[in-house]
C-alpha cells in the first residue's frame, strides 16, 4: 500500500516538475498539482513538505484570483488541516473559520462546502477540547446533511461518525454507540463490508463495544 503511495506521489512530483518548467510557480495548473502532491505527501506523514505546498498555493490564488474565490478558500482549508494536524490549533481555527464565512457567502448555510468547512472547524474545536461546541457544530452539520443530501450521502455518514466520536468523548457512550452502529449499518448496505469506509467505521465499532463490553 504504502509503495503504491510512494508511487503516486513520485508520479505527482514528475508532473509538478512538468507543470513548473511549462508555466511558472504560479500558474493555475502548477498550484493545482502543487495541491495533489501535498496530499500525497499528507498520506505519507510528510505534513511539513505538504504544508510547504499548501502554503504556496495558499499565496498564489490569493493573489491571482482573490481572498474570496471558492479555488483560494480550498486551498486555505486544506493548510488549515495540516497545521490542525501539526498542533497548530488556534491559528487553524482562525483559517478555518475565514474558510466558513467564505463558504457561506458562495454556498449558503446549506451548502454541501459549507457543511464541509463546519465539520472540519468541528475537528479543530474538538482537538482544543471543547467538545460541547464541537458537539453543538456537528449536530448542524448531521441534521442539516441528512436533510439536504439524505442520510446515505458520505458526508451525512461522515458528519455522524465524527458526532459519535464526540459524544463517546463526552461519556454518552450509549448514543454514540448507537449513532456509530447506525453509520456502519448504512455503509454496509450502501458500499459493501469490504469498502474502506465500512472497515475503518466497523473497527470503530469494535473499539466501542471492547471498552464498554457491549
Amino acid at each position: 500500500m504504502m509503495a503504491d503511495i510512494a508511487g503516486e506521489r513520485e508520479k505527482h512530483e514528475r508532473l509538478l516538475a512538468e507543470k513548473l518548467r511549462a508555466f511558472g510557480a504560479e500558474h493555475a495548473e502548477t498550484l493545482t498539482a502543487m495541491l495533489e502532491l501535498a496530499d500525497y505527501l499528507w498520506v505519507e506523514g510528510r505534513l511539513i513538505a505538504a504544508r510547504k505546498l499548501e502554503e504556496q498555493v495558499v499565496a498564489g490564488r490569493r493573489r491571482r484570483l482573490g481572498e474570496k474565490h471558492f479555488d483560494t478558500l480550498k486551498a486555505i482549508g486544506k493548510l488549515a488541516v495540516t497545521m490542525a494536524a501539526q498542533g497548530d490549533l488556534a491559528e487553524a481555527r482562525l483559517l478555518q473559520e475565514q474558510v466558513l464565512n467564505g463558504m457561506r457567502q458562495l454556498h449558503g448555510d446549506t451548502g454541501l462546502e459549507t457543511l464541509r468547512a463546519i465539520n472540519n472547524l468541528a475537528g479543530t474545536v474538538s482537538a482544543q477540547g471543547d467538545f460541547e461546541a464541537a458537539r453543538e457544530l456537528l449536530e448542524t452539520v448531521v441534521a442539516t446533511s441528512c436533510r439536504e443530501f439524505g442520510e446515505q450521502h458520505a458526508d451525512s455518514l461522515m458528519a455522524m461518525g465524527n458526532l459519535a466520536a464526540i459524544l463517546w468523548r463526552q461519556g454518552d457512550r450509549g448514543e454514540a454507540y448507537a449513532l456509530q452502529q447506525h453509520v456502519v449499518e448504512t455503509l454496509r448496505r450502501v458500499r459493501g463490508d469490504r469498502d474502506p469506509a465500512t472497515l475503518a467505521g466497523a473497527q470503530v465499532l469494535g473499539v466501542m463495544e471492547r471498552d464498554v463490553g457491549f
